[in-house]
């Protein structure tokens, strides 16, 4: 293959081609948090699935430390790999693999001896403790694999390999499926079963994954590698960026969570009602994430190869393309949410008719713009390929954590419980509007700096002629 292909190929083409093993990987991952709610919201009822969303919290916090690790060490790697300095790549991934050990074990740790206290911070209520109990001591017995898979996984990519790292996640997330339905109509273990299905298919994810360290396509891994070095000091800040972003979810999530519970028991709902639905809704609103972000991702080598090859037309073809992906898939989407939000709904198990009241209220608003939260994500995952990490984390704090706060509080103050579903509408049109701006701005300036410099060395040489 030319070796300008990035530069050469139809855009079309190269996108699918990156943004497919983009999009399935990250819908796989969401498989473990859907398939839970699906057989728990029929065989246990909405109280188990409400107990599932006050556990999840975890393991966002375990996916948090698992990128903070993996994201970082697969960074050094690839600058490692381009530097031919195999021996720091190596360094890097064997220290990475002790750190995760280490931070699994210690989190794991943590969340047992505080179990319950931490439950209750992340809203659970006098309904549904028991069963959050449940689920969390299968769910941690997972959660150190769970870590290592995700981490382990990042330096697979790195180490060019994608469709194997895919694959890890796809094995266990068919395990779950399958041993979820055994154990849970089968065998009749409720909570228990759902957690024990997901902590096996993150045993074997981790299994697969730990077993291509041994045969990596830059270098053989040694157990002398695995000797903690100081070299953790130089990815550790590379993975920042993934870790500010998952941990704004948790407080995210653990907000809304605890308003949702204390606001609902003061309406006709109750506070088990809008935690469960609310759930729900946002673990559907995952997968469609899923395909937005997998989209966006998928341009970045492409944008990437582009700007390094001073191709600007070409990059901004591509951001346009890449919007019309999004709103096509979030059009759709959208349409969804809006005409059969109770069908969705009854996938998670039918309850009563206040539960499905609040469920649909939920899909229909808190789901409204879904077009402009697409461009807003997509936009500040191109501005990351672009070179402006800056810009790209301010935009997406501005809607997840800058917004989505206090307007909780405000609109909550003002409308009760159903205020929360008007959060995200809200924040949504506030954050498009400002990408937009920052969009024009960026593109309209795009390569015209590096045209600027192009007449100054015009006319320095003009001069120096003159002279």
């Amino acid at each position: 293959m030319n070796k300008n292909y990035l530069a050469e190929e139809k855009l079309g083409t190269l996108l699918l081609k990156f943004s497919i093993p983009c999009i399935l990987s990250l819908l796989i991952s969401s498989l473990y948090n859907i398939v839970d709610q699906i057989f728990i919201g029929h065989a246990v009822g909405y109280l188990g699935n409400g107990a599932t969303n006050v556990v999840f919290p975890i393991t966002i916090i375990a996916l948090s430390l698992a990128l903070f690790i993996g994201d970082g060490s697969a960074a050094l790697l690839s600058i490692c790999s381009g530097k031919k300095d195999y021996e720091s790549g190596r360094k890097s991934v064997g220290s990475a693999v002790t750190l995760m050990i280490m931070v699994s074990i210690a989190l794991t740790l943590v969340a047992v001896l505080n179990k319950e206290a931490i439950l209750w911070r992340f809203g659970a209520t006098e309904n549904n403790i028991r069963y959050a109990i449940e689920y969390m001591n299968y769910i941690l017995i997972g959660i150190p694999f769970f870590i290592l898979a995700n981490s382990i996984n990042s330096i697979i990519r790195a180490d060019g390999s994608p469709q194997y790292a895919m694959g890890s996640m796809f094995i266990g997330a068919i395990v779950n499926i399958v041993l979820d339905a055994i154990f849970i109509f089968v065998f009749n273990w409720g909570m228990m079963g759902a957690g024990l299905a997901t902590s096996i298919g993150q045993v074997i994810s981790a299994a697969v994954s730990c077993r291509y360290l041994f045969r990596m396509n830059t270098f053989t891994l040694g157990l002398q590698d695995l000797v903690p070095n100081a070299i953790i000091g130089k990815f550790l800040p590379l993975g920042v960026s993934s870790f500010i972003t998952q941990i704004s979810i948790v407080i995210t999530f653990t907000v809304m969570n605890n308003v949702l519970v204390t606001q609902g028991a003061l309406s006709k709902y109750g506070s088990d009602i809008p935690l469960t639905a609310f759930g729900i809704v946002t673990k559907v609103f995952q997968i469609v994430i899923s395909v937005i972000v997998g989209i966006a991702i998928g341009a970045q080598p492409i944008v990437g190869f582009n700007l390094g090859a001073g191709k600007y037309d070409r990059i901004k073809s591509l951001y346009a393309l890449v919007l019309k992906a999004e709103i096509i898939f979030a059009t759709i989407s959208t349409l969804a949410f809006e005409l059969f939000p109770s069908q969705i709904l009854g996938l998670f198990g039918t309850e009563n008719n206040l539960y499905l009241a609040f469920g649909v209220k939920a899909f229909r608003i808190y789901l409204a713009f879904v077009i402009l939260c697409a461009v807003q994500k997509s936009s500040s995952i191109f501005l990351q390929a672009l070179g402006k990490p800056v810009l790209s984390m301010g935009l997406s704090l501005l809607r997840d954590i800058v917004l989505v706060l206090p307007l909780i509080f405000i609109m909550t103050n003002i409308m009760g419980v159903e205020g929360i579903l008007f959060t995200a509408p809200i924040a949504d049109l506030i954050s498009f509007l400002a990408t937009a701006l920052v969009m024009i701005y960026i593109m309209k300036g795009l390569g015209k700096e590096s045209e600027e410099n192009k007449i100054n060395i015009v006319a320095l040489k003009k001069a120096e002629n003159l002279l």
